[in-house]
């Protein structure tokens, strides 16, 4: 038997039981897959502690705005009455704008809680000082806990853009994250509150279209929307200017 130490940098990661015969190819394998494997937990841990405080994943059009943006833009959450937790929902706000605020109740939200810690506890980097070997039936042991208890607070399942259910039938998305490391901060393009305003602009303009539909004359090009630089002087901060002879 041969026990080895693996870290990240100075970092302690886990402990792995294994043989002096095994291939280095194989050996590189498995400590990939546990590596992985307890990414994954974290990242799955992380996102139902704030489902069982937020509930589910809004769609992806709707992340980000507010009440009054989504009332102005008429955009629906199809998914929420669908995604109902068991037992009901408790309504909790999101501040950040991801999750659609209709929270378990306090049993369903300790229950997921309470499997989030255990599910963290199996692949801990404790288990190093503990001399607890990691291996990935372990991993495997704490994913499906976790599975295991959002199907008990949400029996009919995650909206299939939540990032929890992606993650669960490995279609999460990793793009840019490094090698060894979880998903670093990226910078936007542009800024949330730019991106909002983009939002509602060429929602504008698809209203403005569809009333285009009903109606032959030209008046339309008066309206704003039709102005090709009216964006730009809104994200410039340059617009309602008029010019007098001196």
């Amino acid at each position: 038997m041969v026990l080895l130490h693996v870290k990240h940098g100075d970092e302690s990661q886990f402990l792995l039981d294994t043989t002096g015969s095994v291939s280095i190819e194989d050996l590189t394998r498995d400590i990939t897959r546990i590596y992985n494997g307890r990414l994954k937990v974290h990242r799955i841990c992380a996102e139902i502690e704030t489902l069982a405080d937020h509930g589910i994943f809004f769609p992806p059009n709707m992340q980000g705005l507010t009440d009054e943006q989504i009332e102005e833009l008429k955009l629906k959450d199809e998914w929420a009455e669908k995604c109902v937790p068991s037992g009901g929902s408790v309504f909790k706000k999101d501040d950040v704008g991801r999750r659609n605020g209709h929270a378990p109740n306090e049993k369903m939200k300790q229950v997921l809680k309470a499997t989030v810690e255990e599910a963290k506890a199996l692949v801990s980097k404790k288990q190093v000082q503990a001399n607890v070997c990691v291996n990935m039936n372990m991993v495997k042991d704490a994913l499906d806990q976790l599975r295991g208890a959002v199907m008990i607070v949400y029996p009919m399942g995650l909206p299939p853009y939540d990032p929890i259910r992606m993650e669960f039938e490995d279609k999460e998305d990793l793009s840019g994250t490094q090698k060894g490391q979880g998903a670093p901060a990226r910078e936007p393009v542009i800024s949330n509150e730019d991106h909002k305003q983009l939002m509602l602009f060429y929602h504008r303009r698809q209203e403005e279209l569809k009333k285009l539909e009903e109606n032959d004359d030209d008046s339309f090009l008066n309206s704003e929307w039709a102005d090709s630089h009216a964006l730009k002087r809104q994200f410039h901060g340059v617009k309602d200017i008029k010019w007098r002879p001196r």
